[in-house]
């Protein structure tokens, strides 16, 4: 197995897990365990190799052109955290298989983290700057979805957590573009070893600040660290995972990867130290003060990550080499506590120490795992933990600050480690004995009964005594880490180091640390009563999640006030800007005018003027109609006119494009003004001459400008290029289809991604805004005895048309699809006149519930976009993602086929944009004729209707309808008025 297919392979369990749940549900987590641990074992072997100093890397150009490729590199440094995300992601799945109740709703659970272990994967093996930024922010979004998914109470942490973070990827974002600049390479490994880190000082600092404000707000340091205990609204497994061993260290693997061209300098070590040191302090201070165990671990973890940045911070081999370890034993001992959390939760329906103590007699088994990993955690022999924590002094010690320095920064690490010492104790005896010093003595304390909670089944608890018990034997055996922690301490150092891990190093002054440690944390531990009711339960009048809601409340306060200047319903302000703009374009226009697009008969044909009048006809008609269709109708015969100018000049595909997209505009905005009513206001006089005559003279503007800076000049070199070579390159003889579809197919397939996106958003907005109720108001009464009352007899004729011209618009799209490489055609094309299927089809159907579809139009355009993507990476096989293949196809009557995946590509085009298409026209075809006019003829005869007022509109409720404002300064039809009344 290569890096490469290891990461394919983990993309490929989202998907695979996907299809599994329908099968297993919750029992996903299961077979996702076991494809985890597979590709762990498959990375064992690699072990040995890397150990010796071998680095295994691989590269696939994806757009060699512009050299953009994928480039992994799998190191020391990759690896240890490439196996915690495997591992421990692997514990966390079978976790989750029991976590969740049957009736949980998992699938999406399992996509988001099974994705979230793509991103980590990609992230410590990437050798590219942009592609570990994407891994980084991938990240960042996984996360999100995984807290936001977690209940009611879970959107505004979530969109907390969201702001941090992204926050500091936008300053990983510009660190990777300086980086990129500078050194001219977007490969990590050769930018690390430019020079310009040595010969440029301030591009060195800035770049440091940088990537230190990134790994900072992934990692939750002080001034950050607000985020994680805000995230623990999510389940234990998403905390287990992503908040104890795996998105919180991706802020730790980012800080060492970088390390090598920052050590020594000022402001990297000064930050690191400074704020890691703060941060374990007061993360060890916040758990000492809480009664929820999963916000005592929150702040533990928070602390814990406080020692690791501080560590990095002091730069040296030994301290880098203690940072890996320490996270190795962090992720065994953390994962583990936080998955004991859950159970706690699940089987005792508490988590306040207040209420769970006594639990180890009727929970053994979760108490003893417990221990296990609290002893790790506070660093007792012999345990992983106590291993780890000794080699962090030992670190601290190495420091090259001075004598004076480096015993305050290691004695503000010794009173962060007593304070972890001291939470340890307080989760053990608060939860499992008859600890009375959980809380304040006046507060009630009411003690859990024996038999309201019980132990947990062995699949429920075996995930979390793993990582614990690995962390109870290989405090025994550390030295089996030697060879890897030291390959990963000189991937993060420029000089190799040797570690030597031991339970027993004999009596050092680390050791010393130790014992005080311990001495000091079992005293607060004995006194621990005292020790609870001194500790301040608060310290500031405010607190970081009231800071951070408070600056997103206020930036939200601001746009709006900023959008007030400009929010308005006159038209003037909003045309003063585009005005501004024209006005400066129609200038350059006629500066440019002596040299090209002068008036005279060789740049014009009569054909052109004949055109200009018809569009001159239908849009005088359009803008002195009272009639919203009338004025829908005209302006789609101006778009005609335009269709048939395209037409004349040779532009066969553009004026295809624009005819059929005329058709379909026409149809949704008829749809769109059966919610509105039937007429435009009444305006003042004075207003319509200055009205038009600022339109006119706008447009003369506009096609003065236009003229003079395109007029009728020749090919560009651009444009011979294309029509000289696009058969050589592409077989295509369809210029236009070939640039959309084989040329420029990323800039095509970018457009593609935002029809999908857009169509999503037309699905909301009407969703949200309009019923889908069949009843229709009372008011629509007023057609019965008309002609259009009975859509059934109304519309026989246009059904037989249409029953009749189905299957030819249905093959002639089909033949436009295939034929678009070759002749006038193309994917975009072949929809817009499948789209003209399906707007006849609406309108000859008798009711929107008969032609209601029955499919999910939303999936056609996920399966557009899907397969445009997929058919990229058949490309991309050749060399180059979305590059096009060609086969020749033999054909039964002699000859061949040019088959090429462009038509692929273009099918991708076809299914996106009808279900662009039918988003707009079920959803507005659902809604019912002109209800706004109908209850503001009722309110005229029936007086001023139930419903709530807002100020010169009232909100009129009827049964079945939707609410929807009614504008009373509109007068109707008395006639109208009069048959509703008779009614």
């Amino acid at each position: 197995m290569t890096v490469m297919v290891l990461l394919f392979l983990t993309l490929i369990l989202v998907p695979a897990s996907a299809l599994v749940h329908r099968a297993l549900g919750r029992d996903t987590g299961w077979f996702a365990a076991v494809a985890l641990i597979g590709l762990g074992a498959a990375t064992l072997p690699w072990i040995g190799s890397i150990a010796d100093g071998e680095v295994l890397e691989e590269h696939l150009p994806w757009m060699p052109t512009v050299d953009v490729g994928i480039s992994l590199r799998l190191d020391g440094l990759g690896l240890v955290f490439l196996l915690l995300v495997l591992f421990i992601g692997a514990l966390v799945m079978a976790y989750s298989a029991r976590y969740f109740s049957p009736q949980k709703r998992t699938n999406d659970y399992y996509i988001w983290m099974l994705l979230f272990v793509f991103a980590m994967s990609g992230m410590v093996m990437a050798d590219d700057l942009i592609l570990l930024f994407v891994f980084w922010e991938f990240t960042t979004l996984c996360s999100f979805f995984l807290i936001n998914r977690s209940g009611d109470k879970a959107p505004a942490p979530a969109q907390r957590t969201l702001l941090i973070t992204m926050a500091g990827g936008l300053g990983l974002l510009t660190a990777v573009l300086m980086i990129i600049v500078a050194t001219g390479t977007t490969r990590i490994s050769e930018a690390l070893q430019h020079g310009i880190w040595q010969e440029d000082g301030v591009f060195t600092s800035v770049v440091a600040v940088l990537v230190v404000l990134a790994a900072f707000t992934k990692s939750a340091q002080f001034p950050f660290h607000l985020w994680l205990p805000d995230a623990m609204v999510a389940p234990a497994p998403v905390s287990a995972y992503l908040h104890a061993a795996a998105m919180v260290k991706a802020g730790i693997y980012l800080l060492l990867r970088f390390s090598p061209v920052f050590q020594g300098v000022a402001i990297w070590q000064t930050l690191l130290i400074g704020c890691g040191l703060i941060t374990a302090l007061i993360g060890a201070l916040f758990a000492l003060q809480r009664h929820d165990i999963k916000e005592i671990m929150a702040y533990s973890t928070v602390s814990q990550l406080g020692f690791l940045v501080a560590v990095i911070g002091v730069g040296t081999p030994t301290a880098l080499a203690a940072a890996t370890i320490h996270v190795i034993a962090h992720a065994l001992f953390k994962s583990s506590l936080f998955m004991m959390v859950g159970i706690i939760e699940h089987e005792a329906h508490s988590r306040d120490i207040r209420r769970l103590n006594g639990l180890q007699r009727t929970m053994r088994v979760s108490g003893v795992i417990t221990v296990i990993a609290c002893v790790s955690m506070a660093g007792i022999p012999p345990l992983m933990g106590f291993v780890s924590k000794e080699h962090l002094l030992a670190g601290l010690l190495s420091a090259d600050l001075g004598a004076g320095l480096t015993w305050l920064i290691t004695g503000l690490a010794v009173l962060a480690a007593v304070g972890t010492f001291a939470y340890c104790g307080r989760i053990v005896l608060g939860v499992f004995t008859s600890y009375t010093g959980a809380g304040r003595r006046d507060e009630v304390h009411e003690p859990m009964p024996e038999d309201g909670a019980h132990e947990a089944p062995l699949s429920f608890y075996l995930p979390a005594l793993l990582p614990a018990a690995a962390g109870l034997v290989l405090g025994f055996f550390p030295q089996i880490f030697d060879g890897l922690v030291s390959a990963a301490a000189s991937a993060a150092s420029p000089e190799e180091y040797q570690a030597h891990f031991a339970l027993w190093h004999g009596f050092t002054v680390d050791l010393a640390l130790s014992a005080v440690i311990i001495v000091v944390g079992l005293i607060l531990v004995l006194y621990r009563v005292r020790v609870d009711s001194l500790i301040p339960r608060t310290i500031l009048p405010f607190t970081g999640v009231q800071v951070v809601e408070r600056l997103r409340t206020g930036s939200i306060s601001f746009g709006r006030r900023v959008g007030d200047l400009t929010r308005t319903d006159m038209h003037g302000l909003h045309l003063t800007v585009p005005g501004i703009l024209l006005v400066g374009i129609f200038i350059a226009g006629l500066m440019t005018a002596p040299f090209v697009g002068e008036l005279t008969p060789g740049h014009t044909r009569p054909t052109d003027w004949v055109l200009i009048g018809l569009l001159v006809f239908f849009l005088i008609g359009t803008v002195i109609t009272q009639s919203r269709t009338a004025a829908v109708v005209l302006a789609g015969g101006a778009g005609f006119v335009v269709a048939a100018w395209y037409f004349l000049l040779g532009a066969i595909d553009v004026g295809m494009t624009q005819l059929l997209v005329e058709i379909l505009t026409v149809v949704v905005l008829v749809l769109v003004l059966r919610k509105l009513p039937k007429r435009f206001h009444a305006v003042s006089r004075t207003r319509t001459v200055v009205s038009a005559t600022v339109a006119i003279g706008f447009g003369v503007m506009a096609f003065i400008a236009a003229f003079a800076l395109t007029g009728r000049r020749g090919q560009s070199p651009v444009a011979e290029w294309y029509l000289e070579n696009t058969y050589d390159a592409t077989h295509a003889t369809n210029t236009v289809n070939s640039i959309l579809v084989d040329f420029r197919a990323l800039d095509t397939f970018g457009e593609l991604t935002v029809l999908g996106v857009a169509g999503f958003a037309i699905l909301a907005l009407l969703n949200s805004a309009f019923s889908t109720s069949d009843n229709a108001p009372a008011a629509s009464q007023l057609w019965v005895g008309t002609p259009i009352y009975n859509a059934e007899d109304n519309t026989t004729a246009m059904r037989m048309v249409f029953n009749w011209m189905a299957p030819f618009i249905i093959l002639l799209s089909l033949v436009l699809l295939v034929r678009g490489h070759y002749e006038s055609g193309g994917g975009f094309i072949a929809a817009l006149v499948a789209g003209g299927f399906f707007a006849l089809r609406y309108l000859v159907a008798p009711s929107d519930s008969a032609v209601k579809l029955r499919f999910d139009y939303a999936m056609v355009i996920v399966g557009g976009i899907m397969t445009g993507a997929a058919i990229g990476v058949v490309g991309y096989l050749e060399g180059s993602y979305l590059r096009p293949i060609m086969w020749d196809i033999p054909l039964p009557w002699g000859g061949e086929y040019a088959f090429t995946t462009a038509l692929i590509f273009d099918l991708g085009i076809y299914l996106a944009v009808i279900g662009a298409v039918l988003v707009a026209l079920d959803r507005l075809g659902q809604a019912q004729r002109y209800p706004a006019e109908l209850l503001r003829t009722h309110r005229r005869a029936f007086g001023t209707p139930e419903g709530e007022q807002h100020g010169s509109a009232h909100r009129y409720v009827d049964p079945g309808d939707v609410p929807f404002e009614v504008d009373p300064t509109v007068d109707e039809d008395e006639t109208s008025i009069q048959e509703v009344r008779n009614r």
